[in-house]
């Protein structure tokens, strides 16, 4: 072979390696069984106030149960902390912008997940139960005597670019609007999905506020008290609602997700067994000093140190993902929230993407 030819040659096989690389390099990129592919749909519905015991394999939740066994479970997820409405902060900000308490009065000023989507040209919206309309600024629903909507957990509606401007409060919704867009194709990307406060193991709501709505559902005390576990069936029902809709809807195609947590643990999974507070936790949880515990909490004082939102439900439904996979990787709210940034490529906000904090993306959960 002359010198000119094996050149020729070997600039052909040159040229044919790097374009076989480029095509399968880009197929495994886009393949939906792929870490890195994205995400066509998020959906993520949050549940109240138990642990991951208290829901997964409970008899009380048997299609919760069966998502669990059928898809990815997060069998280290934590709450961030204590009470709701800091970890309904923390999914959307990844920060709890040092507040522990319920307030309604509570208003944030950061950044949040909706202004990333909307900056990188992709659309967002929270489905809120008992919401009475949209872009509804009320602190509770239908009245605060009868709590069935609550605030403190649709955090958009707590930051101040988003209550503030008309048109983006267009994407603060009632469930019931989950249907139609569903139908309609006209489902964001990004989908906050909430129950009422009957239909999400909180409970709370002591009279009949109207049919259909879960009411009365008073608070359950003990884990599998009679009022534990009407709040169980009513969330189990829900939570079957609205993965049917987004299952069967055109929605779920391509390469989507549906995140189902619980914003922070509960009753009776505390080795200190105080009845109410499960603080372990992973992934940049916040110090609180000293002191009584905030909001209300009951047990004997605070010590000081990492107070975390215990040990939660979190089962993560895939097109095209695991099947019976268990996740012993800890993670918790600050890692949804990562998951979601880096497979959209929307940079991090807060502690999301603190690798060295211990905060990683969801990955084994969409593919492993």
């Amino acid at each position: 072979m002359s010198s000119v030819t094996r050149r020729r040659w070997l600039s052909g096989v040159i040229c044919f390696s790097v374009l076989a690389f480029a095509i399968t390099g880009s197929a495994a990129a886009s393949s939906p069984n792929s870490a890195n592919a994205r995400l066509k749909h998020v959906f993520v519905i949050v549940l109240e106030n138990h642990a991951r015991d208290q829901v997964i394999g409970d008899p009380n939740a048997p299609f919760i149960t069966s998502l669990a066994n059928s898809y990815g479970v997060a069998a280290s997820y934590y709450g961030v902390t204590h009470p709701s409405e800091p970890n309904y902060v923390a999914m959307i900000a990844g920060d709890t912008f040092n507040v522990f308490d319920d307030n309604p009065a509570n208003r944030f000023g950061g950044a949040n997940l909706a202004d990333q989507l909307e900056a990188h040209g992709m659309t967002w919206a929270t489905y809120q139960e008992s919401l009475p309309s949209t872009g509804y600024l009320g602190d509770f629903a239908p009245d605060s005597g009868h709590k069935l909507y609550a605030s403190k957990h649709n955090p958009f509606v707590l930051f101040n670019d988003i209550r503030n401007n008309p048109a983006r409060l267009q994407n603060i919704k009632s469930y019931t609007a989950l249907a139609g867009d569903l139908a309609g194709n006209k489902v964001p990307d990004f989908s906050l999905i909430v129950p009422n406060q009957c239909h999400d193991m909180h409970g709370g709501v002591y009279s009949k506020v109207a049919s259909g709505d879960g009411s009365p559902c008073p608070y359950g005390n003990v884990n599998n008290d009679p009022a534990d576990v009407y709040l169980k069936q009513q969330a189990d029902v829900f939570v079957k609602d609205a993965v049917t809709k987004i299952m069967s809807s055109k929605a779920w195609s391509g390469n989507s997700a549906i995140f189902i947590v619980a914003d922070e643990s509960d009753y009776n999974n505390n080795p200190a067994n105080d009845g109410w507070t499960d603080t372990s936790y992973c992934c940049d949880s916040p110090f609180l000093p000293a002191g009584p515990f905030p909001d209300g909490g009951i047990g004997a004082p605070w010590a000081g140190g990492i107070y975390g939102g215990g040990l939660s439900p979190a089962i993560v439904i895939t097109t095209h993902g695991p099947r019976g996979y268990v996740s012993s990787t800890p993670y918790n709210h600050y890692s949804l929230l990562t998951t979601i940034e880096k497979n959209w490529h929307l940079g991090y906000l807060g502690h999301a993407g603190d690798t060295a904090g211990g905060v990683l993306p969801m990955n084994d959960l969409l593919t492993h």
